[in-house]
């Protein structure tokens, strides 16, 4: 009798299977970190609705690897802050990536903080990543390379207070689609736009902070 996948297991493949399609080389480590990740995600989404509900297939391919194409644009040692983190990602696939890079999490719901700082402890991220529990427009923007954001709730409408917010000469390395690439254009023209693979219309959005 064939044995039955676990949920777990269907996400293992598919992130294999679906990794050269997204240019992402990840070893057996980083694959059974990202499942531990995954697991954490599978307990807490039925209390906190981290993300809508989804095939393991596509968390590892609309969610994980999507994040992971941030990695190539992040320079080596990088301080990161991740805004509107949510589930944590893309942040927490690209510590999980890079252990060369440490980070900042703002979430302004403090349910979803717990959930992320306990992530962070599980996959022993903790001592290189902390979560702030506060909308980041209330808080200074600490010392940060780069600024990520993914999940953010309004994003298209909030883009320019975080562009505004974040850390002259950083880079924001923004998620969306072609509405917020109009809001990008408001505020920095130069900017690079990489096609999600699997995807015609989300983007990954580059540019550098420049005074608006």
């Amino acid at each position: 009798m064939e044995k039955r996948l676990s949920l777990a297991d269907k996400f293992s493949s598919a992130l294999e299977e679906y990794a050269p399609r997204f240019n992402i080389n990840l070893n057996a480590q980083a694959v059974a970190r990202l499942r531990e990740y995954y697991e954490q995600v599978i307990v807490w989404n039925t209390r906190l609705h981290l993300v809508a509900p989804c095939s393991p297939a596509e968390f590892a391919t609309r969610h994980v690897l999507e994040s992971l194409l941030a990695v190539d644009y992040i320079s080596e040692g990088a301080r990161v802050v991740d805004v509107g983190a949510g589930a944590g990602l893309p942040v927490i696939p690209c510590l999980i990536a890079r252990p060369d890079l440490s980070a900042t999490l703002f979430e302004s719901s403090k349910k979803k903080a717990i959930f992320l700082r306990e992530a962070l402890r599980c996959l022993s991220l903790n001592e290189r990543a902390e979560v702030v529990a506060e909308r980041f427009e209330k808080m200074p923007a600490p010392q940060a390379d780069f600024i990520t954001c993914r999940a953010l709730e309004r994003l298209t409408e909030m883009f320019k207070t975080l562009f505004d917010w974040s850390p002259t000469a950083s880079t924001l390395l923004i998620f969306g689609g072609e509405a917020l690439r109009k809001e990008i254009e408001k505020c920095s023209p130069d900017f690079q736009a990489v096609c999600i693979p699997e995807s015609e219309r989300r983007f990954l959005f580059i540019t550098k902070r420049q005074v608006c």
